[in-house]
């Protein structure tokens, strides 16, 4: 998206408003007094702008020429101006009455405006410049020394100049915990794989540390996706590698209870079989999975301190990690991995089975767009799609295969087989998230987020409430100054700042919710993605009960001040454990809990495709091929018959693995003997 020259002054108000210049404070003036046009380059925007889907990049048009129009004043009963000619008082005025409003539309670019900006001046650093202007003020490190030798790619990907034409046994799209798991086994089994991922191949030095630069290199749309409304971020790994790339590293195992209901409610008896546990084990071992790290982050000593002291369990949390030390650079470095590991320490699909697969022949394509799976007479045959070359010119992929395996993410996969023609009537339905809320709390000592292990320890006390199969793990979340900036409410730019320069001293839970209620995946008239999602009353109810747990366990852990997850801040005071005003906690399910009245995440999306022995509810049979196409199979969590209830990142590969043998199991080898043919016009 190209933003004119009439969009920037309008953007650099918007800036200054939500991190205003505020001079003369005796403490760190510096700081106080350098405003967020200072921090935030055009081009950046214009970045995340342009990843989006034409319809998102059209409505954020919109919104800024509405702040252009001295209609503006009619949103917010103020003068009739354009925004930058208000003043400062004015402006911060309509932005909080846009913020709290009726209208779901004001609300949505409020947060669109206030997530943007925020997260670009907090994350973003030039390394020419050696750092961000903002960060030495909130003690936040940046990329630690540069210690790691730029060593060659394991992986040769291809990389076609002109129209080129594959043929293959088994075309696997997607690499991550799915796609690298049946690249890899099939590979070693002695197919030919084909393997195309449309984000890019990155190892080492690749990974920066650098927020901004990997979040729009690594992350789909730049790491601004969203559900339509805006109400809930989503985070997906949209690069080689996948999730597993840019996940937090905890490989939980799928919850006996998970698998029971996902059993019996949806015949798929497998899930409880001895056959889908060894898969288990047998991802595990590929990943290394152990509990060996030496030390917890101060928010993860935090969970266990405070929920120890209340008398509830507490987990270390398995970690897909192989050579770890106890030594400070790989401590610091943990902190990093949801970026990108330069160490090699996380072993995800790009150390383990993506690199097994290329070791056996596999042929691995990045920076792929696949347009469309191509079917005919019911059968898979291959697929369209366009390569964007290193010069960034795009070229025509044709693939000729004789299966087709879809693993591209539970947003991804069910648009791309859309966009193929299936047409079963849950496909792109039940879409679980995980919602997920940040209770964050102030501590008198530090706890600098940003270093150790993002999550190595969980409290599981309250994942089945009320008798059921629902609830809400509490875990710890990765932070960087961006992404703390973004998630933390904004009242007024004086108030954002003082908790961004606390930002040291910050410890936060995240309340992960295992929602029983889903959404959908659409496609636009262009072929896009469309995610509508809005938080049932049950999973809310799931959700706050998660929240008040959160928040009593920060308190008895030492905290201060603990912020609840609400637009309104709702802020809690305590001293040596004990809370003063418990009345918030009992007021907050009377708050509003409307999309964009509180910050709602998601970083695993699940079951728009799922898995099913029932063919009239599920697109997908339990062999994971589809039952509307022959020999198209699907890998990821798209296939779950329902939420995971854990971060699903070793269910995802389980399954894959399984499908892996199931698809071994049906067609020998030997029928599959391909020549490997590459033609280029």
């Amino acid at each position: 998206m190209n933003l004119s020259a009439a969009h920037h002054p309008t953007l650099q108000a918007l800036a200054d408003t939500f991190i205003p210049a505020l001079p003369g404070r005796p403490d760190k003036p510096e700081f106080w007094a350098r405003a967020g046009s200072e921090g935030v380059d055009m081009q950046k925007i214009a970045e995340v702008l342009s990843a989006q889907p034409l319809a998102a990049q059209q409505e954020f048009d919109k919104l800024l020429g509405l702040l252009n129009n001295p209609m503006l004043g009619l949103t917010w009963f103020g003068p009739l101006k354009p925004f930058v000619r208000l003043d400062a008082d004015q402006r911060q005025q309509m932005l909080r009455s846009w913020a709290q409003s009726n209208l779901p539309q004001l609300r949505k670019g409020f947060h669109a405006l206030r997530k943007l900006l925020l997260f670009l001046y907090y994350g973003s650093s030039a390394a020419e410049q050696g750092g961000n202007g903002a960060w030495a003020h909130i003690g936040y490190p940046g990329p630690l020394p540069d210690e790691v030798v730029d060593t060659p790619k394991p992986i040769r990907t291809l990389q076609p100049t002109a129209d080129t034409t594959y043929d293959c046994d088994v075309l696997v799209i997607g690499s991550g915990a799915g796609g690298g798991v049946v690249a890899g086994e099939m590979a070693a089994a002695g197919y030919d794989v084909l393997v195309l991922d449309k984000g890019p191949y990155c190892h080492g030095c690749d990974f920066t540390q650098r927020e901004v630069d990997m979040m729009g290199k690594l992350y789909d749309a730049k790491g601004a996706l969203c559900t339509q409304d805006g109400g809930v971020a989503l985070l997906a790994g949209s690069c080689l590698g996948g999730g597993t790339t840019v996940n937090w590293a905890g490989a939980f195992r799928t919850p006996d209870y998970v698998l029971q209901e996902w059993a019996r409610e949806h015949q798929v008896p497998h899930f409880t079989s001895l056959e889908f546990k060894r898969s288990l084990d047998a991802v595990s071992r590929a990943l290394s999975v152990n509990i060996d790290y030496a030390r917890h982050n101060g928010q993860n000593q935090a969970l266990w301190d405070g929920s120890t002291k209340l008398g509830q369990e507490v987990k270390l949390i398995p970690r897909n990690e192989k050579g770890l030390t106890d030594s400070d650079q790989h401590f610091q470095g943990l902190g990093y991995t949801t970026l990108g590991d330069r160490y090699g320490i996380k072993q995800g699909t790009l150390n383990t089975y993506l690199l097994q697969a290329f070791e056996h022949g596999a042929r691995i394509l990045a920076d792929t767009h696949v347009e469309r799976v191509t079917i005919e007479a019911g059968v898979a045959k291959g697929a369209q799609a366009v390569h964007t070359t290193t010069d960034g010119r795009r070229v025509s992929i044709t693939v000729r295969a004789k299966r087709v395996v879809v693993a591209g993410g539970s947003v991804q996969s069910p648009a791309l087989l859309l966009r193929s023609g299936l047409r079963h009537p849950h496909l792109g339905q039940h879409l679980h998230l995980h919602p997920t809320v940040a209770v964050s709390a102030l501590y008198p000592h530090a706890i600098n987020p940003w270093h150790g292990p993002s999550m190595s320890v969980v409290n599981d006390c309250f994942t089945m409430l009320n008798g059921t199969n629902f609830g809400a793990k509490l875990e710890t979340p990765p932070a960087h100054a961006g992404l703390m900036a973004m998630v933390l409410p904004w009242l007024s730019g004086e108030q954002h700042k003082q908790m961004m320069l606390d930002a040291a001293h910050l410890g936060s839970f995240i309340v992960l919710t295992r929602d029983r209620d889903g959404g959908r995946v659409s496609v636009d008239k262009h072929g896009a993605p469309v995610v509508d999602y809005v938080l049932s009353d049950f999973d809310r109810a799931s959700m706050l009960q998660g929240v008040r747990a959160a928040a009593e366990i920060h308190v008895a852990a030492g905290a201060q001040k603990v912020y609840l997850p609400h637009g309104t801040l709702p802020t809690l005071e305590a001293d040596g454990g004990v809370l003063h005003n418990p009345e918030l906690l009992d007021k907050l399910p009377h708050l509003g809990w409307k999309p964009n009245q509180f910050s709602l995440y998601s970083a695993h999306q699940m079951s728009t495709c799922r898995m099913g022995g029932t063919e009239a509810t599920h697109p997908v049979g339990p062999n994971g091929e589809t039952y509307e196409v022959r020999n198209l199979f699907v890998a990821d969590a798209s296939a779950f018959p329902a939420c995971s209830g854990v971060n699903p990142m070793l269910t995802i590969m389980a399954l894959a693995h399984y499908t892996a043998q199931e698809m071994k199991a049906s067609s020998p080898v030997v029928a599959f003997s391909s020549n490997r043919a590459a033609t280029t016009v």
